[in-house]
């Protein structure tokens, strides 16, 4: 099981990473960006898809676009100088508390 968190940590790496690429690739004008983006999301979604065999789909989802959406978020606060309000923060804590809370509801499988 540990293995699957590795391989889910993985492919939220990789899905940031393809996010940042597509960022960079400014709306895929720019070749290496546009290759890199998608490449990662590729290694992504079959990270994703390899570890939906161990675990519930809600929860691996959840965690997935749950802590890459936070991620991605203070990438873009600190790479590439996007605001970051209270309410904007607030919400990503409020992902990030709901990816906990799905954690916990599915710990007794």
């Amino acid at each position: 099981m540990l293995q699957s968190w590795l391989i889910l940590l993985a492919a939220i790496l990789f899905e940031v990473g393809a996010t940042t690429f597509l960022k960079l690739s400014d709306g895929f004008s720019k070749i290496i960006p546009t290759i890199a983006a998608f490449v990662l999301y590729g290694l992504s979604f079959w990270g994703l898809a390899v570890v939906l065999k161990k675990i519930d789909v809600g929860v691996a989802y959840a965690v997935w676009a749950g802590l890459g959406t936070a991620v991605v978020a203070v990438i873009g606060f600190y790479c590439f100088g996007e605001k970051m309000t209270s309410l904007k923060l607030f919400s990503l804590l409020l992902v990030i508390a709901g990816v906990i809370g799905l954690n916990f509801s599915s710990a007794g499988h």
